[in-house]
């Protein structure tokens, strides 16, 4: 899985305008140019400090990465940059809820491969 770490990169996929919201993440999706990443997928993680300190941050970033290699790696469209963004429910929340989440979220964006 590739990552978005520069802040353009997350201002592009921000741009898009295109997210869902769950409570236990929001996740914003952008389709790729037909030249740019081919046949891959990109995805990056943020957490404010509205979740909490630097452990609880840190702690909800551990919990969407987990959660992204679960389902984005075998449902999600190539093609796309994702942001998982985390909150405050990301941390309490139980993980299969979280799975769901995710899962509802990509066929949402129309991002869900079968």
């Amino acid at each position: 899985m590739l990552r978005l770490k520069q802040r353009w990169e997350f201002l592009r996929v921000a741009s898009a305008g295109h997210k869902w919201v769950s409570p236990g993440m929001i996740v914003q999706a952008w389709r790729h140019e037909e030249d740019e990443a081919g046949e891959v997928f990109r995805i990056g993680y943020t957490v404010s400090k509205k979740v909490g300190g630097a452990i609880e941050r840190n702690r909800a970033k551990r919990r969407l990465r987990a959660v992204a290699e679960k389902i984005i790696l075998l449902h999600a469209k190539p093609g796309y940059d994702f942001i998982l963004i985390g909150r405050k429910s990301t941390l309490k929340r139980a993980f299969p809820a979280l799975m769901q989440d995710l899962e509802t979220a990509l066929r949402k964006l129309d991002a869900y491969n079968k």
